[in-house]
Order: structure tokens, then C-alpha cells, then sequence
């Protein structure tokens, strides 16, 4: 395994309140710096909601987990609420073993997902 990353994550403004980190290649250990400053340039923006969006995820690795709950810890003190769209069933399942999905809101496609996004946080998670 080669030790440089293997992922691109792009920012789109999606609305007013949200901000689409836009997910392509291999999120592992490697690809720290560029989801984490994806993920800084959408809270520069001032938006409410990221919605990470996974069709163009290759491969996660345990460390990529583990950068997720990273963004899960840091989200909330920052008032930011996480969505996410595009997890093949394979990842789904593992989002649900890991209770990821207790704290991200998933979703089919990013369509849906920007539908919760609108709704007031109390609405758009099921606790």
C-alpha cells in the first residue's frame, strides 16, 4: 500500500445552510489532510449542515472510520450537523455496526439528504 493518498474531496455550496464534501478515491489513513480541510473550508462558510457524499468512494479503510468520528466529535462543538448519501451496502453495514448512523443521518442519494438538511435539526434525526 502506497503511503500517499489516493482520495479527492471537493466542496459545493448546496443552499444557504449547506455544504456538500463530495467524496472520490480511498478515504484511509492518508487522506487526513484533505478531508479535514474540506471539512474546515465548509464550516468557513457558516453553513449548518455537511453532507458527506460518498458515490465516488473507491474503498474505507477502519482508519477512514475513524477520521468520520473525528468530524462527529468536532461537529457538534461547532454546531454543525453531518449528513451523508451514496454508501454502497457493504459500507451501510458498517455504518449501522459501528452505530455511525446514530450520529450521521444517511441517506439513498443527495437528494434526500438535502431534504433533511432543510428541516430543523430536531426533525432530521429520528432521536
Amino acid at each position: 500500500m502506497s503511503n500517499s493518498p489516493k482520495i479527492k474531496v471537493r466542496v459545493r455550496q448546496a443552499g444557504s445552510d449547506t455544504c456538500i464534501l463530495e467524496v472520490h478515491g480511498e478515504l484511509t489513513t492518508f487522506g487526513e489532510d484533505q478531508l479535514m480541510a474540506a471539512y474546515n473550508e465548509a464550516c468557513d462558510r457558516n453553513v449548518r449542515n455537511i453532507l458527506l457524499n460518498f458515490d465516488g468512494l473507491e474503498y474505507m479503510s477502519s482508519s477512514g472510520i475513524g477520521l468520520l468520528v473525528t468530524l462527529l466529535i468536532r461537529a457538534p462543538r461547532q454546531q454543525k450537523r453531518l449528513l451523508a448519501c451514496g454508501l454502497d451496502e457493504h459500507y451501510r453495514h458498517i455504518f449501522e455496526l459501528t452505530r455511525l448512523n446514530d450520529a450521521i443521518s444517511l441517506h439513498p442519494a443527495a437528494a434526500s439528504a438535502l431534504a433533511a438538511a432543510a428541516k430543523p435539526a430536531e426533525q432530521a434525526y429520528p432521536w
